[in-house]
């Protein structure tokens, strides 16, 4: 089962800097070569028989080989409010969950080889402690998105920019576990997100004024209107 939430004792751990500003331009495309180091030679192969058989066949994050914590972690600090740290184990603690809980000891001994960026071990009390700060952070944000998207401050037409680039970043972020998504999938993503989203702005405006028109005026609210 999982231990309460401790600190952990890697280097890394400057990582715990909250990511913060106000009036930031909007952040380019990803792209691969955001994490790809051009003069990496990248990391020697694993040969150590005392790693697990499912450790050593993990290749979520292969296609960063060449890459550095700190260039992974710029990358998410420019795009998102979670760190590198955060990321790789919060994948990791979803790959190897079991029925009865997290393998928290086998990922935190294993954690170099699992993950190429991250270069120590990590005690089951510190893979904990990343877990439970992915966690907080993806519930604070998802409470800090749906305000904005329901408050009225934007218009359907920024909402939808906003969609679209936080869906690049999750679908770049997803890419570079491992996934491949097809041209089909990506739109049909798309398309279910915008509707979602209209739908979230519809019922907002009802929320707001208890009814889908003006308590003063009359007028009908559309949710395409600004």
């Amino acid at each position: 089962m999982a231990e309460n939430p401790g600190q952990p004792t890697d280097p890394e751990s400057d990582d715990r800097r909250e990511a913060g500003g106000e009036g930031e331009p909007s952040r380019p495309t990803p792209d691969a070569e955001d994490f790809v180091d051009d003069e990496s030679e990248g990391t020697d192969e694993v040969t150590d028989s005392d790693v697990p058989e499912d450790v050593q066949a993990y290749t979520k994050f292969s296609k960063i080989d060449g890459s550095t914590y700190d260039r992974a972690n710029e990358f998410l600090r420019d795009r998102t409010y979670i760190t590198a740290r955060e990321w790789a184990i919060a994948r990791l603690c979803a790959d190897f969950r079991t029925e009865t809980g997290v393998e928290m000891t086998k990922i935190g001994e294993n954690l170099p080889h699992l993950v190429p960026f991250m270069t120590d071990t990590y005690s089951p009390q510190a893979v904990n402690q990343a877990r439970h700060s992915f966690e907080e952070k993806v519930r604070k944000a998802g409470a800090t998105f749906l305000y904005g998207a329901m408050c009225d401050f934007f218009t359907a037409e920024e909402l939808d920019d906003v969609m679209y680039e936080a869906t690049e970043v999750a679908k770049f972020l997803l890419e570079v576990e491992g996934v491949n998504l097809s041209v089909e999938e990506e739109l049909e993503a798309e398309d279910r997100i915008t509707e979602v989203m209209r739908d979230v702005r519809e019922h907002s405006v009802a929320l707001r004024h208890d009814e889908v028109c003006c308590p003063e005026c009359g007028h009908e609210f559309d949710a395409s209107e600004n």
